[in-house]
């Protein structure tokens, strides 16, 4: 095969494809695309093998990169989720990547490395459901403090910093609002404190960048450390199976393993292989499809007489348009505002306006036939859902109102049908409202 200077050559897009010419992770050089692997432990040659292979283990060395690795145990590492990872931190242009079981667990393992007792995580006050569960309810109990907020108030965030912060975390595009944080912006205060800071009193930022996927933003390019996601959705594309992955610098990857193998949480072979084989390389082709047909669908619920708002970067009446223009780029450089947006429909009262979205919803779950009511997002099916009593239900209601959230916010995750087909089932369930 060719060697991996040559492939420099080639589109991101294409790359993604083949991915690398040649992995020490398997010798794959005559399949066409590597085949699954379905064995939990590895058959060793002696015993002088095996103890090496332990030694080898998160030790990684100029050495151990370039020699194949010593397979014992699935939870250490096999194949599939090596090859992967090796694919994974290309898309997202990072030094290395690991991969979880789902992308809590991802979320889990960044926090785990990065912070001990007595440290202070500061994250954006609007998240994931279950990411402000993991902050709130059981981050206190290890003594390790979280402070929730506005950042995108940047003075806000300057004066939060204490000599305990570890970590700055946030999604962007944010679940479920789709407003945007300045990754530039938030990593030029952080570069400017860390150079008056010793290395083991580092803050790190870390970006969950599920919403967009690698194809329209890359937060490691615009100064963040760590990048999360969730593969179950955009990267893996068809819904099939779960898994994350945290994509950063080389010297984090040996700490990301040693987690990963005490603490569990390890992606199976059976579910590496999709993503590997038809999640990332159909990204560019999904997403673009996708983006195009958000477009449309976001311009149509915009004039449409029922709706309030809709919330989409694409959108030139998007509060932060000129940021997402600057922020989400596709790998040729291309505005790439992503597959998703949140709208309300207008409404007299808080109570009117969730009464309205669950009845939109429920409409759409009961006659739409290309809408399905479902939790995720990324897929090749459009999919909707209440955020406010489904997605961010362990976020208190008040809270979720101080938070930016509508009662009656509507989240759509759009597939790949055809646009005027989701526009025609949008609209019936609009005249039912």
């Amino acid at each position: 095969m060719a060697n991996d200077e040559k492939n420099k050559k080639y589109s991101k897009e294409t790359q993604m494809i083949y991915g690398l010419a040649h992995s020490t992770k398997w010798d794959y050089d005559h399949h066409v695309v590597p085949p699954i692997t379905a064995s939990a432990t590895y058959r060793l040659d002696s015993a002088e093998r095996g103890a090496q292979g332990f030694i080898e283990f998160a030790n990684t060395s100029n050495e151990t990169k370039r020699k194949q690795p010593i397979l014992i145990y699935d939870r250490l590492g096999e194949p599939n989720k090596d090859i992967l990872e090796e694919n994974l931190a290309f898309a997202e242009s990072g030094e290395c990547a690991v991969t979880y079981s789902c992308g809590m667990a991802a979320i889990s393992a960044v926090f785990g490395i990065l912070t001990k007792s007595g440290d202070d995580i500061i994250a954006h006050r609007t998240m994931y459901g279950c990411t402000y569960s993991l902050l709130t309810n059981w981050y206190p109990r290890y003594n390790i403090s979280v402070q929730l907020l506005n950042l995108h108030d940047l003075d806000m965030l300057v004066n939060a910093i204490t000599e305990k912060t570890r970590v700055i975390y946030f999604e962007t595009p944010v679940n479920p609002t789709l407003t945007l944080l300045d990754i530039e912006g938030i990593a030029e205060i952080v570069r400017k404190i860390n150079g008056m800071r010793p290395e083991d009193e580092q803050i790190s930022i870390v970006v969950d960048n599920t919403f967009a996927t690698p194809y329209c933003q890359r937060p490691l390019e615009l100064g963040a450390d760590i990048v999360v996601h969730s593969l179950t959705k955009g990267i893996g594309g068809f819904g099939t199976d779960m898994g994350g992955v945290v994509i950063g610098p080389e010297r984090y990857r040996d700490l990301l393993l040693l987690y990963r193998k005490d603490f569990g949480g390890v992606l199976s072979p059976k579910a590496a292989w999709p993503v590997l084989v038809y999640g990332l390389p159909t990204l560019s082709l999904r997403v673009q499809r996708q983006i195009e047909t958000s477009m449309r669908i976001a311009e149509h619920l915009e004039r449409h007489p029922k709706v309030r708002s809709v919330s989409y970067p694409g959108l030139p009446s998007f509060p932060q348009y000129e940021l997402a223009k600057k922020q989400m780029r596709n790998y040729d450089g291309e505005f790439a505002p992503g597959t998703l947006m949140y709208f309300t429909l207008k409404s007299d009262s808080p109570q009117e306006s969730r009464d309205k979205g669950e009845a939109l919803i429920n409409y759409c779950a009961d006659n739409a036939y290309t809408i399905t009511l479902a939790v995720s997002l990324g897929h090749t099916r459009t999919l909707i859902e209440h955020p406010g009593s489904m997605t961010h239900s362990s976020i208190p209601a008040d809270e979720q109102v101080k938070r930016g959230m509508d009662p009656g916010g509507v989240r759509l995750s759009i597939g790949i049908e055809h646009p005027d087909d989701i526009i025609r089932d949008l609209d019936e369930a609009l005249s039912q409202i």
